[in-house]
Order: C-alpha cells, then structure tokens, then sequence
C-alpha cells in the first residue's frame, strides 16, 4: 500500500506526526489516496479534503503502519489499537476524527 506524504519512517509516521503511537494511515475519499495525516493531505494535493459520510463508515480507509491492516472507519474508530497486530493507535487523533469522518 502506498501512503503520499511527508512520512519519515516505514511506519506511516509523518514529520507532523511522529510519536511511537503514529502509525496510522487515512484513505483520503477525495482522492483515494492514503496519508498520515489532513497537513501532509493539504502539504501534498490541490483539492480540499472532504469528509468519509456516515453512510460511509464501513469502507475501509485506515490503514496500521505497523502491518498493513486496512480497517473499516467503524473499526478503527470502536478501538485504541490495531485488531490484527495489537500495535497502540495515537489516542489524540480522535481530536482530528471531524477532519476525515462526519459523526
């Protein structure tokens, strides 16, 4: 899977975005293109962001940088960590969730 940004390591972390818990990656529905986060999305494309609908919450548009699990926007928002690899998520993006998901 290939995520467009600034991202500094393997992992999906990002050079706005760079604790060990920083390992997510979000399918952008604008374009369809994964990134670690709406700065490096606005740092990289030429259109607005727009917003995952409700309706929409069972498309798969996260991704673990750890090991590449794609979940579903319900999925990932129901957990504090990866499903598959139990690796932590960043508990703070939840702050950022109004960017890439309606609710």
């Amino acid at each position: 899977m290939i995520v467009f940004g600034e991202t500094i390591d393997d992992q999906t972390r990002c050079v706005h975005y760079g604790s060990p818990k920083d390992v997510i990656a979000i399918k952008f529905k604008c374009c369809g293109r994964y990134y670690p986060c709406h700065l490096c999305h606005a740092n990289a494309e030429n259109h607005p962001a727009a917003q995952w609908t409700v309706a929409e919450r069972q498309q798969k548009a996260v991704l673990c940088g750890v090991c590449s699990t794609e979940l579903s926007i319900d999925g990932y928002l129901e957990v504090d960590g990866c499903p598959s690899c139990h690796a932590p998520f960043n508990e703070g993006c939840r702050l950022h969730s109004h960017l890439y998901f309606e609710s």
